[in-house]
């Protein structure tokens, strides 16, 4: 670069990047396709494995270029960086929404029953899960893995790779023995996501309680299925000798993305499990 094209300011000027358009396409053929498969259109697997096998591709390519720029290029200055915790801070905040609507539409069924649940919470003839049994193991889980996130971050700033890489490690560990606990509650759940009805209207299964129970816990899942695969570029870059003690933004936003999972969790646990459960018959 010549003296007159020499950049006079600490701002990153993205370059032109395909990697949002065909972000944009992926999700559409993600979606359609799981749109077709759930209503038994033929080709809506092939579309929806197409989809989201093009959304890992875009995943790890924009990673890629994002990776280059912090680690080899120079372009994440202090000032750039605040910019980054920005953008990160108000993701989480619209995440944060994403959970308040699931919350409210469960507090507004429960708070408030209706004759189509039987004037009453949970409905009549719901068995709920109880929340001492994998819920609370998952909660259990889940916390630990907030400490373990935390000290590889308290080692990264030490300087100290191979307890960063650790810890790390730890956390991926537990967050996959979460979501395989998950999968086996939803596979045993006493009560299904689709609704059926009787004969004489009355609801035989699913409803409001099911709907809500699997959209919060299941949109729950999705983000710590995320935030494990967030960790997993982390621990790789750090086998890699990417990032610095003053100088680890991505690993930040992975913590801090991680720490929000955790504190939804313990609201799911608290006002779905266990209060939500109200005089339920327990499975």
């Amino acid at each position: 670069m010549s003296a007159a094209q020499e950049q006079k300011h600490p701002y990153h000027l993205v370059d032109p990047s395909p990697w949002p358009i065909v972000g944009a396409f992926a999700a559409l053929l993600l979606f359609g396709g799981t749109v077709m498969f759930m209503h038994q259109i033929s080709g809506g697997v092939w579309l929806m494995a197409a989809g989201g096998a093009l959304v890992l591709a875009t995943m790890f390519l924009w990673w890629r270029d994002v990776v280059r720029e912090a680690e080899f290029r120079g372009f994440h200055t202090p000032v750039v960086q605040i910019g980054l915790r920005y953008g990160m801070a108000l993701f989480i905040a619209s995440e944060v929404m994403f959970f308040a609507a699931f919350f409210w539409a469960f507090f507004n069924s429960s708070l408030f029953p209706t004759v189509y649940t039987g004037g009453i919470w949970p409905p009549k003839g719901i068995t709920v899960f109880s929340p001492w049994d994998i819920p609370f193991l998952n909660t259990l889980i889940l916390l630990t893995s907030g400490v373990t996130v935390t000290w590889a971050h308290h080692e990264l700033r030490e300087g100290n790779r191979k307890a960063t890489a650790q810890g790390l490690a730890l956390t991926i560990v537990l967050g996959i023995c979460f979501t395989a606990l998950q999968a086996y509650e939803y596979s045993n759940a006493p009560f299904s996501f689709r609704t059926e009805l009787g004969g004489d209207g009355e609801i035989l299964k699913g409803g409001i309680y099911t709907s809500t129970f699997f959209m919060a816990t299941g949109f729950h899942g999705f983000h710590v299925i995320v935030g494990t695969l967030f960790l997993i570029v982390c621990l790789v870059r750090v086998l890699l000798g990417h990032f610095k003690p003053d100088h680890h933004f991505g690993f930040e936003a992975a913590a801090w993305y991680w720490h929000f999972v955790d504190v939804v969790w313990l609201f799911l646990f608290v006002c779905i499990y266990w209060w939500g459960k109200g005089g339920a018959p327990v499975h």
